[in-house]
C-alpha cells in the first residue's frame, strides 16, 4: 500500500500517468453501421477494435486528466475531419450502445492480412462464440500508473522488500480493492440507457428500447464471460496462472477474452508472460461508458475521480478476497449498471446490503475525509460525483434518457452531425 501518513508521500499522492482508450462506431447519415474500409490504416493512435467500423483512440501518457482528455479531443477532431471528407461522408456515433443493426452480417469484422491475419481469425472466433451484436458496444478504458517518484518515496517510508516486489504487491493489492469498490465507477459513468429494438429483435429498426439499465454494456446484458472469474492476487505469477487456468479449460482463448472490468498490466503488450515476469506498471479500468453529453466522450471530472479512487484505494490494506467475495463483487458491478440506483443493491466488503446510491455515498464521504487539505479541485470533483447519488437527475443515464429516450437513433444521428460540425469549425 501507499503510505500517505508519510509527509513526502502525501505531497506526491496525485502524481501519476493517465492513458485513455476510446472506442466509437463509424455510421452513415441514415444511422446504419458503416461498411467502408478503415480510413486510418497507418495512424499510430487511431486503430480498430472488433469491427472494421469501430474506431479506437489510444492516447499516450499524460500527467493530468485535462491533458489526457484534450489528447482524445485532438484525435477525435482528426477522425471527424477524415470522415467528413470521405467520398460518402460518415459520422461518429456518440453512444456506447449501437444504432441500427440489420443482422449479424451488418457488423463487419475488422480485416487484417498477411502476418497480422491472426487478428481477424481471433475476431471470427469471438463472433462465433458471443455473436457480433455484443461486440458493437463501445466504451472507454482508463489506464493509470503511479509516478515513479511517488512509488519510490512510499517504498522508502517502509522498505520491507525490494522495490520491484513492493510495486508488484501494490498493484495487485490495488486490483483487489478495485474488485471490491470499482463498481462505483460504473455507477458514476453509466450513460447508455437507450437501445434500438434491432439490438434484440432482428429487423425491428426505429423503435426505442429501455431495459431499466443505466449502462447496458456493463450490465448482465453486456461484456461478461459465461462464467465469473476468480483470480489469485497473491503474486504476479499466481495472477497470470489463474487466468491461464481459464485458457487451459477452453473457457477463453486468450487473456484479452477475459471480460473483466479490472486488469493489472505490465509494460509493453498485454500478455501472461509479461505479468509472470513481474514489474507491473499500471492498472486498467474498463467499465466507463461513452458520455454523449461531452464532445470528447468523457468528462474531465470523471477521469479525475478515477485517479482519486485509485489513490484512495491504494492507501488501504487489501485483505485477500475469497471466491465468494469475488463472485459477489462481479454481481455488484452488474447491479451498479442499473438505471435506478435506489432499488439496485450492493453487498459491501463488510457484508452490508445497501442500495447502490447509499453505498456510493459512503465511499465518496470516506474519500472526502481522506482528501481533506488537498486542492479545491479535489473537493469540487467529489462534490460533483456525490450529487449523482443525491439527485437522480444529475446522473448521465437520466440526462441521456431525457434527451434521447424518444427517436433514439435519429436524435443520435443529429448529435453526431453537430459534433462533426463543431470539429470542422475548430
Amino acid at each position: 500500500m501507499l503510505h500517505a501518513e508519510n509527509e513526502r508521500v502525501r505531497e506526491l499522492l496525485l502524481k501519476g500517468n493517465f492513458g485513455l482508450e476510446r472506442e466509437s462506431l463509424r455510421i452513415t447519415p441514415s444511422g446504419n453501421l458503416s461498411h467502408s474500409p478503415n480510413p486510418f490504416p497507418s495512424h499510430g493512435h487511431i486503430v480498430r477494435d472488433f469491427s472494421e467500423n469501430q474506431v479506437e483512440i489510444n492516447t499516450g501518457l499524460s500527467s493530468t486528466p485535462e491533458e489526457a482528455v484534450a489528447e482524445v479531443a485532438r484525435y477525435d477532431q482528426v477522425i471527424q475531419q477524415t470522415l467528413a471528407q470521405l467520398p460518402e461522408p460518415e459520422l461518429l456515433w456518440p453512444f456506447s450502445n449501437p444504432p441500427y443493426i440489420l443482422n449479424e452480417q451488418d457488423v463487419p469484422i475488422a480485416q487484417w492480412h498477411g502476418t497480422e491475419a491472426l487478428k481477424t481469425e481471433y475476431r471470427e472466433y469471438l463472433s462465433d462464440r458471443y455473436g457480433r451484436y455484443k461486440m458493437t458496444f463501445s466504451g472507454i478504458h482508463f489506464n493509470y500508473s503511479f509516478a515513479d517518484e511517488l512509488l519510490q518515496a512510499s517504498f522508502e517510508a517502509d522498505p520491507a522488500a525490494d522495490f520491484t516486489a513492493y510495486k508488484d504487491r501494490l498493484y495487485l493489492d490495488l486490483a483487489q480493492r478495485c474488485v471490491s469498490y470499482g463498481w462505483i465507477m460504473t455507477a458514476i459513468t453509466a450513460a447508455s440507457p437507450m437501445l434500438d429494438l434491432s439490438f434484440v429483435e432482428e429487423g425491428k429498426t426505429g423503435h426505442d428500447l429501455f431495459l431499466g439499465l443505466g449502462s447496458v454494456r456493463c450490465s448482465e446484458q453486456g461484456y461478461w464471460n459465461a462464467f465469473t472469474p476468480v483470480l489469485d492476487y497473491s503474486s504476479p505469477a499466481a495472477y497470470a496462472n489463474s487466468i491461464q487456468r481459464y485458457i487451459d479449460s477452453e473457457l477463453i482463448k486468450q487473456p484479452s477474452e477475459l471480460y473483466y472490468p479490472i486488469r493489472v498490466k505490465p509494460r509493453g503488450a498485454y500478455g501472461l508472460d509479461g505479468i509472470r515476469a513481474g514489474d507491473l506498471s499500471h492498472i486498467e479500468l474498463r467499465m466507463i461508458d461513452l458520455n454523449p453529453l461531452e464532445p470528447a466522450g468523457m468528462n474531465v471530472q470523471d477521469v479525475l475521480f478515477g485517479q482519486l479512487l485509485l489513490v484512495w484505494l491504494a492507501n488501504a490494506p487489501a485483505p485477500a478476497l475469497s471466491e465468494r467475495d469475488q463472485v459477489q463483487a462481479a454481481q455488484n458491478f452488474k447491479n451498479a449498471a442499473r438505471f435506478d440506483l435506489r432499488t439496485a443493491k450492493i453487498i459491501t466488503p463488510s457484508g452490508q446490503i445497501l442500495p447502490v446510491y447509499q453505498a456510493a455515498l459512503d465511499v465518496v464521504r470516506a474519500m472526502e475525509e481522506f482528501y481533506q487539505g488537498f486542492p479545491a479541485r479535489v473537493q469540487e470533483c467529489l462534490a460533483f460525483q456525490k450529487r449523482k447519488f443525491t439527485d437522480q437527475t444529475a446522473t448521465y443515464a437520466w440526462q441521456v434518457r431525457e434527451a434521447y429516450g424518444t427517436d433514439f437513433v435519429q436524435r443520435g444521428v443529429e448529435l453526431a452531425a453537430r459534433n462533426q460540425a463543431r470539429a470542422l469549425e475548430d
